[in-house]
């Protein structure tokens, strides 16, 4: 079910990241990517705490990424890692090669 839930979210030229609001790196990582001028439809947040599964989730991102942890932010199908990872990747200049190689910029 968890890894059905996860696996379904995460499309290739779609950013998806996985958090919990009560996260101070998720609300981070949601005003950075918020920031961006990413086409409509193409970045969405999935909330794990509003699902009756949430350390299952959590359980399968580590199976998937090496972490449990969130944010786990995925672009396109691959996974960049958290927030920090998220904050490297926008200072190098990484990020926006990244969005417009998935097709996901304006």
């Amino acid at each position: 079910m968890a890894q059905e839930f996860v696996n379904c979210k995460i499309q290739p030229g779609k950013v998806v990241v996985f958090i919990k609001p009560t996260c101070p790196y998720c609300r981070r990582t949601q005003e950075i990517l918020s920031e961006l001028p990413i086409k409509q439809g193409l970045l969405e947040f999935v909330d794990i705490t509003t699902t009756n599964n949430m350390n299952e989730i959590q359980d399968y991102l580590q199976q998937l990424t090496g972490a449990r942890t969130v944010p786990r932010v995925f672009i396109g199908k691959d996974c960049i890692g958290g927030c920090t990872d998220l904050v490297n990747m926008q200072q190098s200049g990484e990020l926006l090669t990244r969005l417009k190689q998935i097709g996901a910029l304006q």
